[in-house]
């Protein structure tokens, strides 16, 4: 996702009809929106609502109807699954590149997986009844998401294989590229308790694993904040997941 997307930029576009304030970073857009026709974007912005998305917010339960869809700018957004008894488990990450809600388009309104914040920002914010409508209205868009729905269940097949096959310092790595792609910054705040969750791990493996690339200069990592020092070298010391995810949405959707 690192790589910047073929699609036309809509920074001009919303800043000028004041849909966007000037705190957001002008080249910060979502990739889902930027790709739908101009008129039927216009329609479906003048329905949303931009809101604040706040860490650790739980935006749909698995199984519950959705009653909203959010398309992140700044913020972003970790699926999760949960079983009794145990912590939730990452399976993918939405960010500016995508949206939570995209089945929708295929007529299924409940959610298949737990979203909860995991980087506080802004998103676009609107009714399920709202793209539906669009839906209804503008053919471009039904494809649109259902080219990214296919590039979704890629990456949570990829995340799959990743926790059964892959040693804890590549999976971290991974995960924490896959965070800076969609922080838009080079610092963010993760402890490793909760990053021990998501991957499905002790504390004690991340610590280790944390160390690692911090003893490699890839990262810098105190009290839950981290830095992104080397991101060339943290892509060499993630597994070949991350790349092929990335891989995935520039076939489909750049």
């Amino acid at each position: 996702m690192h790589t910047p997307s073929a699609l036309p930029s809509l920074a001009r576009v919303v800043r000028e009809e004041g849909l966007v304030p000037e705190a957001i970073p002008r080249q910060v857009v979502n990739r889902l929106i930027v790709g739908i026709p101009r008129k039927a974007r216009e329609r479906m912005l003048a329905e949303a609502e931009l809101v604040d998305l706040k860490f650790g917010d739980v935006l749909c339960e698995a199984d519950a109807a959705y009653t909203e869809v959010y398309f992140p700018l700044t913020g972003f957004i970790a699926l999760v699954a949960t079983v009794s008894d145990r912590p939730p488990l990452e399976m993918g990450l939405i960010g500016n590149e995508g949206m939570l809600g995209a089945t929708i388009a295929l007529g299924v309104a409940a959610a298949p997986l737990r979203a909860i914040v995991q980087g506080p920002g802004s998103a676009w914010c609107m009714s399920v009844a709202t793209l539906q409508q669009a839906l209804a209205e503008d053919p471009t868009l039904s494809h649109l998401l259902d080219r990214y729905l296919f590039v979704l269940t890629a990456q949570l097949a990829q995340t799959v294989v990743c926790t059964r096959f892959h040693e804890i310092e590549a999976r971290l790595a991974r995960w924490l590229l896959m965070t800076h792609d969609r922080a838009h910054a080079d610092h963010f705040h993760l402890t490793h308790q909760f990053l021990a969750n998501m991957l499905g791990v002790q504390r004690g493996a991340v610590t280790l694993a944390a160390g690692a690339l911090q003893r490699r200069g890839l990262i810098r990592y105190a009290r839950g904040e981290i830095n992104i020092v080397a991101r060339t070298g943290l892509e060499a010391a993630a597994c070949e997941c991350y790349a092929a995810v990335c891989q995935d949405y520039a076939q489909r959707l750049s």
